[in-house]
């Protein structure tokens, strides 16, 4: 795959479609790659005249590795970030943000439309707002303002989220412990398949895992603080879609995104949880399809209108 210079570190890129139609930048979230982001999903896009631009973010994937920032303890950042004690973080997500930036132009690409899930909601957001000139528009997928006071994980996949496998050096083990965990965080309406699930998570572990970094995104999260001025500064067209069902960023999340920023849309996914399912590649491309073009954003089938 090939890879970028961009502020100062190394990104890994994969682009699809026309180089002369419409750039879409991905951007993925804690702790995953590039090729979280379904192919399915990547065709649709393409399929409807884009050209699609997915990396992997700083320390995940095939992209410049942080270590020497130091390995975090992740039970004692969370305990730190519940008690609003301060963080100690080697970078943040408008770090993160300029590393997108700084892809799109080696990429030589002055405006795209932006499309972040999760923590990649978060690091859209900040390019939107920060990064006006270089935005189309935003849609900011199963994501969050960081405003103290929304409803946090379910205890359950707070506990997913911190657990550990029993034996990290065996892989049959790994997989078992994030099957496990995207099983209680995923679409309860839209469960993927287990063998799917599995073949999914073995090639991402053998393509690369890096536990420390993960730990090294989630303090810059919290670190970073909340972006409730910052969204209310966004004039790009913005699209908010979340799952009724997140266990992991409850709905309330995404309708706090919705109403912060001026004019944006939000759609509702009933039955979705925190993963982009199989089953909801169409109805998701759909509706980035519409927002990017200007058109009327098309409702999940089933969902009540918001």
């Amino acid at each position: 795959m090939p890879t970028a210079t961009s502020n100062g570190i190394t990104l890994t890129y994969e682009t699809q479609g026309d180089p002369a139609g419409v750039p879409v930048l991905l951007i993925m979230g804690l702790g995953l790659q590039l090729t979280s982001w379904p192919e399915a999903f990547c065709q649709k896009l393409v399929e409807r005249g884009f050209y699609v631009i997915r990396f992997d973010n700083r320390d995940s994937g095939l992209s410049s590795k942080m270590d020497h920032l130091g390995h975090p303890s992740l039970l004692l950042s969370f305990i730190k970030n519940m008690l609003h004690l301060p963080l100690s973080a080697g970078y943040t997500l408008h770090d993160m943000a300029k590393d997108a930036v700084g892809l799109l132009d080696v990429l030589g690409i002055e405006r795209a439309h932006i499309v972040g899930a999760s923590m990649g909601g978060m690091i859209a957001q900040i390019v939107a707002g920060n990064y006006a000139e270089r935005t189309h528009s935003l849609t900011s997928i199963m994501s969050s303002s960081g405003r103290r006071g929304l409803p946090g994980p379910t205890s359950a996949a707070r506990h997913a989220l911190l657990s550990q496998p029993a034996n990290p050096r065996d892989l049959e083990c790994v997989v078992d412990h994030l099957a496990k965990t995207f099983r209680v965080i995923g679409s309860p309406a839209y469960p993927t398949p287990e063998v799917q699930l599995r073949e999914r998570l073995t090639a991402a572990i053998k393509r690369n895992m890096n536990p420390a970094g993960t730990v090294r995104q989630l303090v810059a999260i919290a670190a970073s603080g909340d972006r409730v001025e910052l969204l209310k500064s966004i004039k790009v067209p913005a699209l908010v879609i979340h799952g009724v069902q997140d266990p992991l960023v409850p709905i309330a999340c995404g309708r706090d995104t919705a109403r912060l920023i001026p004019g944006a849309t939000l759609r509702e996914i009933d039955g979705m949880g925190h993963d982009l399912a199989s089953e909801l590649i169409v109805t998701i491309s759909q509706m980035i399809d519409a927002h990017c073009k200007g058109g009327p954003v098309p409702h999940a089938r089933g969902s009540a209108a918001n």
